[in-house]
């Protein structure tokens, strides 16, 4: 993979992240939403992919687990909808 394609995914993962991270705070979603959730858990995977191609393993680390912060967050929000449904 071309070191440029790297770098647009590392960027696109950054913009997602601070994008979702600024929404929440002009209130236009919340903590809890599926948006917000899947805003940072595709920002960590190409801040992920990207960190791991640079040899940047400590912030690879941190979107790996900002990665399972998120897939945990969906997760729990898709069981309470399931019990919550009759």
């Amino acid at each position: 993979m071309a070191k440029w394609v790297v770098e647009i995914i590392g960027w696109i993962g950054a913009l997602l992240i601070l994008g979702s991270y600024g929404l929440m705070t002009m209130r236009r979603i919340t903590a809890e939403s599926a948006t917000y959730q899947w805003m940072n858990l595709f920002g960590a995977v190409g801040m992920t992919a990207n960190g791991v191609w640079n040899g940047a393993f400590p912030s690879a680390f941190l979107n790996v687990v900002w990665l399972g912060i998120a897939g945990y967050a969906l997760a729990r929000s898709r069981r309470a909808l399931q019990r919550s449904s009759p």
